[in-house]
């Protein structure tokens, strides 16, 4: 008897990673009015804020790890496209280690 082979995903947890203008960033203080403070791998801090389509659905902490997109015409603020869950960032540690790792050490 043929069996089909099934493939499980278990083993390969899928996670979205900072495509071209974006970038990972860490929540350091709620300011409300859907705004946070954010500090980045390149060791500046930005305000962004929550995009209408995300808000009410998009919950943030201090400490969570979310993907952040600059603005152009001012860089010191930014747009917030994606949060990471606590259990996906080991796997974000992976992939993007040396970015976590100065995110640690600037100490927030």
């Amino acid at each position: 008897m043929n069996v089909p082979k099934v493939e499980t995903m278990a083993s390969e947890a899928k996670i979205r990673l900072p495509g071209e203008g974006e970038m990972i960033a860490k929540v350091i203080e709620l300011l409300g009015d859907d705004r946070v403070r954010v500090i980045c791998p390149d060791g500046k801090v930005r305000i962004a804020r929550i995009p209408g389509k995300y808000r009410r659905r998009l919950w943030l902490r201090v400490g969570d790890y979310v993907i952040i997109v600059p603005w152009d015409f001012q860089p010191d603020k930014a747009d917030v496209v994606h949060k990471y869950e606590k259990n996906e960032v080991p796997e974000l540690k992976k992939y993007l280690k040396e970015d976590i790792e100065k995110l640690e050490e600037l100490g927030f």
